[in-house]
């Protein structure tokens, strides 16, 4: 059974969000960031970056929520979390599944602390663009695929709430409101909102 190191009111729930849309059973892990858990040697052994998420599947370990969204689909294919090997529809659901960590968790950190950056130097270009970009993506709707919930979805919604519903750091638009609505309202989503409370 996969093991979920996890920590309440943290970027953890993504990951708790992917569990349990997959239906499987998982154990979750409680690593008390508060109380300096994530920085004992055995937890370093997990993610030397002594951050959580991080997930054990027998003798595989790792951690960074996206790179677990990716695995944790294609470890449980029935869950239909990822468009399958060869399918045109995976290119752009890998592409959304790094966006995220890749663009839109830096611009929200440019954002939130009016940091000026130059964007040829800075590696998602500028903060505007990128919400411009998430704008025009999510207009399409329903989802960020368009008909396909995917563990994109799962990266890309919870940090929207996160930024837009939760910590007020990135203003909203009309297309992040409605994407954030239908991703609150999945069963599974609110499960892990249940768990992430502690």
């Amino acid at each position: 059974m996969m093991q979920l190191y996890w920590s309440p009111r943290s970027r953890s729930f993504s990951a708790l969000w992917l569990m349990e849309e997959t239906g499987q059973p998982y154990e979750r892990v409680l690593t008390d960031i508060t109380a300096g858990a994530q920085k004992t040697p055995e937890y370093l052994a997990i993610n030397p970056m002594g951050k959580v998420p991080a997930l054990r599947d027998g003798e595989a370990t790792l951690a960074e929520a996206a790179a677990i969204c990716a695995y944790v689909a294609e470890r449980y294919p029935e869950a239909k979390l990822a468009p399958p090997v060869g399918d045109p529809l995976r290119a752009r659901y890998l592409y959304w599944l790094f966006f995220s960590p890749g663009c839109i968790e830096p611009a929200m950190v440019q954002v939130a602390t009016k940091i000026e950056m130059n964007p040829v130097a800075a590696g998602w270009g500028e903060a505007q663009r990128v919400f411009d970009v998430l704008d025009k993506a999510l207009e399409k709707g329903p989802w960020i695929l368009g008909e396909t919930f995917s563990a994109a979805d799962i990266i890309v919604g919870s940090g929207l709430n996160f930024a837009v519903r939760l910590f007020k750091m990135v203003p909203s638009r009309p297309s992040f409101d409605r994407y954030i609505d239908r991703c609150t309202v999945r069963p599974a989503f609110q499960r892990a909102s249940v768990i992430a409370a502690g």
